[in-house]
């Protein structure tokens, strides 16, 4: 599978929508039980820290990952939260890996010093993903929030840079 990286721009949205819900279906991927729309979703994500990974022959979608800044106070400028979603067909083949590794190279460039993840314990997949990316864990928050009437733990992952702030 070849693929290169873009900035996720409106017109990409109809298919990260759609892989967003395929997330939200496994139910092991976020407490949202329903994509929001691009106006929502957009005002909430940092501009230019969103990326998609597109199949160089077809341009197809094949997963996104960007960043939340995780605060409007100015002490925390720099440090953002993860969202990392791949197609369902091809979890599993590495491009999760390349893709949040790239969306780090962004958020260095951009200024952020520290990233976040907050991520059920059941999504190893995603565990091992962002540990291989360097982040480790530095704590759980234990019934944290219900998912169709379920208490469900998240697990918290950090990765500091080392080019970018301390």
């Amino acid at each position: 599978m070849k693929y290169t990286f873009e900035r996720l721009q409106k017109q990409h949205w109809p298919e990260v929508k759609e892989i967003y819900e395929m997330g939200i279906e496994t139910e092991i991927a976020t407490f949202e039980t329903k994509a929001p729309s691009w106006e929502i979703w957009s005002a909430t994500h940092d501009l230019i820290c969103r990326l998609v990974a597109l199949e160089v022959e077809t341009n197809e979608v094949l997963g996104w990952a960007a960043i939340s800044p995780v605060s409007n106070r100015a002490v925390y400028d720099g440090v953002g939260e993860t969202s990392i979603y791949i197609r369902g067909d091809i979890r599993g083949q590495g491009l999760g890996t390349a893709l949040l590794k790239e969306l780090i190279a962004v958020t260095e460039k951009e200024g952020y010093w520290m990233l976040q993840a907050g991520i059920f314990p059941e999504n190893r997949n995603s565990i091992k993903i962002h540990e291989g990316a360097g982040f480790r864990k530095v704590g759980t928050r234990e019934r944290i929030g219900q998912l169709n009437g379920v208490w469900r733990d998240v697990e918290l992952f950090e990765r500091r840079s080392d080019v970018a702030g301390v």
